[in-house]
């Protein structure tokens, strides 16, 4: 399956759903906004919405700093 991540062609094994993707890339959910195909969606979503080929994400993670 291929994917585009943050502007980046990804290509991934098996097809993976919002929270398997953030997972395999090491992110915590919590930390981290995703934008699918131009739409934000909301934590409680990740595990019910199943990436297709060819989506495409933004995903913006959160740090501390000051």
């Amino acid at each position: 399956m291929d994917l585009c991540v943050n502007g980046q062609s990804r290509e991934f094994p098996q097809p993976l759903n919002v929270e398997q993707l953030l997972e395999q890339l090491e992110l915590k959910p919590e930390r981290v906004v995703v934008e699918l195909n131009r739409e934000i969606l909301t934590i409680d979503r990740h595990a019910d919405i199943q990436l297709q080929d060819g989506d495409t994400l933004e995903l913006i993670q959160f740090v501390g700093g000051g």
